[in-house]
């Protein structure tokens, strides 16, 4: 199965080298040129990875696409990328986990987004684990009441 990921970013040049990269790399892309766009595909469609650049129809616009994509239901890895670097305490809180700079080597730039995919997969089975494990502790707790 091939991953699946949402490029957001109002540069055409941007979004046809990076899906052109990606492609060639053995993911599956899709496009967005707006973040309004990019929130709209986020619900139509399910993502491993979701790229968005900051600055499209104002500053920070690339925190409404991090702001929608946390809140699917399918969990995707979350990148902002952005030509203006921004300190860790500015993007981590709005829910990305990476942030990568333009420009970048494609060869970094896919063994970047490798390990991010990797990292959020072990994250996600670490969450589905403790949520089964305090579930299986409540309903254990349960039973003895019961008993």
């Amino acid at each position: 199965m091939k991953r699946r990921i949402l490029l957001v970013d109002d540069e055409p040049v941007i979004l046809l080298t990076l899906k052109t990269i990606f492609e060639i790399h053995g993911f599956e892309i899709e496009t967005a040129a707006s973040a309004k766009q990019g929130v709209s595909q986020l619900s139509a469609n399910v993502y491993h990875l979701v790229i968005t650049d900051m600055r499209m129809e104002h500053d920070k616009a690339g925190y409404d696409v991090i702001q929608a994509a946390k809140k699917m239901a399918y969990d995707p890895a979350i990148a902002i990328m952005t030509a203006y670097p921004l300190p860790m305490s500015e993007w981590q809180p709005e829910g990305a986990e990476c942030m990568l700079i333009k420009p970048m080597n494609a060869a970094d730039l896919v063994r970047q987004i490798e390990i991010l995919l990797v990292q959020h997969e072990d994250q996600k089975q670490q969450r589905t684990l403790v949520r089964e494990d305090t579930n299986g502790s409540s309903q254990n707790q349960t039973a003895k009441k019961s008993a």
